[in-house]
Formats: structure tokens, sequence, C-alpha cells
């Protein structure tokens, strides 16, 4: 089972379609959010569903603000991060996600890409596809029987070439 996971596209939905186009064999695509517009164009260019959480810049998009996932046997908690104050800290976050049972946490909010665990949890935010973002990111997560690779993708080492 393969996810992509992006946020934080502000606009920049070209190429965050152009990214994830190069990925090969995705089975979910998720939004983090800030801009969910962009996620509902991405879908429409790939032609193909992507699960969207609203961030603080998504007014009235009927998203959720969170969810809990249950991929592969694998529980993953889904959220913009701004409500978790994710920029002062991951500490909220963790609090919730050890709540959840969720062995993953997913956020953007920050802009900036960071995959780490905290004991039984990995703390993943894919970074932003922003135009004027310092680097442009997103994140593969691959489950399979009981065993979670993650790994973050930056748009400058890509080539003409489809990603594992």
């Amino acid at each position: 089972m393969k996810i992509a996971v992006l946020s934080d596209t502000h606009g920049n939905y070209g190429l965050a379609a152009d990214m994830l186009s190069r990925i090969s064999a995705v089975d979910h695509i998720i939004h983090l959010g800030d801009n969910v517009a962009d996620a509902d164009c991405i879908e429409y260019a790939l032609a193909r569903p992507i699960i969207k959480i609203a961030g603080n810049c998504d007014y009235a998009c009927g998203c959720p603000r969170e969810i809990l996932l249950n991929i592969n046997d694998t529980r993953i908690f889904a959220t913009h991060g701004d409500h978790y104050s994710v920029k002062a800290g991951l500490d909220n976050l963790l609090v919730k996600t050890t709540s959840e049972r969720a062995e993953i946490a997913l956020y953007g909010h920050t802009h900036v890409p960071f995959m780490r665990r905290h004991g039984n949890t990995l703390l993943l935010n894919p970074g932003s596809l922003k135009k004027d973002a310092a680097t442009h990111s997103l994140a593969i997560i691959s489950i399979k029987k009981n065993n979670l690779l993650a790994e973050l993708v930056f748009s400058d080492i890509l080539d003409d070439s489809t990603l594992p």
C-alpha cells in the first residue's frame, strides 16, 4: 500500500499534480489543507480521488479538520496542524495521536518537511508546495505487512523519470 501526502499547496496545484503523476502505483493521496481547492484541481487532473483535510486557509470547504484513517491495518491521524499549535511544538499533536492509538501523525501548516519517530508514532509533515516555499516537497508512505516506510520527496531532485 502506497500513500502520497501533500500539504500547503497554496495555489501551486500544477507542481503538485506533476510530482504526483511521477509517483508509481499510489493507492491513496492525502492533502492536508491550505488550499483544498487545489486538491480538487489535482483530483480532476489525475482523475482519482483525494482524501482532503481543511486547513486554516480553507473556509467553508466542507472538509473535515482532522480524520482518523485505517489503511492496511495502520491507524493514521491526519490534521492540518494549526489546531494543535504545531508551530510551537508537537506535544499537543502527540497527545491527540496517542489518544487515538494512531501509528502515524500527518500534519502540515509549518511548511517545513519533517519526519521523526517518537516511540511507536511516526510524525510526518510533507512540507509545502507553495510557490515561494524554501523547498518543495511531499511525502510517500509505504505499508507492507506491518512494515512501515516513509520518505520525503523534494521537487528539485526530480528528473523526468517516475519515482519509486
